[in-house]
């Protein structure tokens, strides 16, 4: 008695030059980024932002300087620093908008469905998208900075607000507000996932960090002081403060307070995107 066994076809391994890594999506990203005419377009107008903005600012205060003048009361206790991230509100806006744009922009061309297809694993796209674009964000916002810092410092030369460089606490703030931006611009991505909308993307983005702070004022004193130095906003901004302010967090809880609104959107992001079709 003789037994038969069939053979059955062995699936062809996958050639190493074609297998899927998280080193080629990051770099499949990192391509995708910087294809996107927007891309250049905003992170060009989050610099501007900062260099405008804080020249203003440092030509408003020095106005207000002189005999028989009145200092502004808003620059009564401004130094080149505060001065120099005059434009973060603005440049916050420019960055996170493009975080948005950069993901949810897939979704409504469809072409989610082709990336997703070469990466059936999903996550390791988000997580991708989120650190091409953090890392890029970051480090333009970071030298936006210290282009402003340098612009107002020689602006404000020889008054009270003069800073150098190498002042005290100065480099912190300066890297602080580009961190600070950086992870602005991951929420704006974990949103534009989230959401797989540019409109609705962008509308909690201006709602998170620019209306619910103004809405938090309306509150009760003994409410709004136990809420707002938590909002990602107002938690973001203590990074960058060059001197602890009474009724703010601290540089560091500031931090963890935003790393974990970040971790909060991008959670979010990865269940909408392994639970749902595209």
């Amino acid at each position: 008695m003789s037994v038969v066994t069939e053979a059955r076809p062995v699936a062809p391994a996958t050639p190493a030059a074609y297998r899927v890594t998280g080193g080629r999506v990051l770099r499949s990203e990192w391509a995708k980024l910087w294809s996107l005419r927007s891309t250049w377009i905003t992170l060009a107008l989050g610099v501007v932002a900062l260099l405008a903005f804080g020249s203003i600012a440092a030509a408003r205060y020095k106005s207000g300087i002189g005999p028989g003048r009145l200092q502004d009361q808003d620059f009564a206790t401004a130094t080149a620093a505060s001065l120099a991230l005059f434009g973060v509100p603005i440049a916050q806006l420019a960055l996170g908008v493009l975080g948005v744009l950069f993901a949810a922009g897939e979704y409504s061309t469809g072409l989610i469905r082709s990336t997703l297809a070469a990466v059936p694993r999903r996550l390791p796209v988000l997580w991708s998208k989120a650190a091409a674009y953090g890392v890029v964000a970051a480090v333009v916002a970071a030298a936006g900075a210290v282009g402003a810092f340098l612009i107002v410092s020689a602006i404000v030369s020889g008054t009270p607000a003069a800073m150098s460089l190498s002042g005290d606490g100065v480099v912190r703030s300066l890297l602080g507000a580009g961190l600070y931006l950086g992870l602005v611009a991951v929420i704006g991505v974990a949103l534009g996932v989230l959401l797989r909308s540019v409109a609705g993307g962008i509308s909690v983005l201006v709602a998170a960090f620019m209306l619910v702070p103004g809405l938090v004022l309306l509150l009760p004193q003994s409410w709004r002081d136990n809420v707002s130095e938590y909002l990602p906003g107002n938690a973001g901004s203590s990074i960058f403060d060059l001197h602890h302010q009474a009724g703010t967090l601290s540089a560091g809880a500031g931090l963890a307070v935003l790393v974990g609104w970040t971790v909060l959107a991008l959670a979010g992001a990865a269940y909408r995107m392994v639970r749902k079709d595209a």
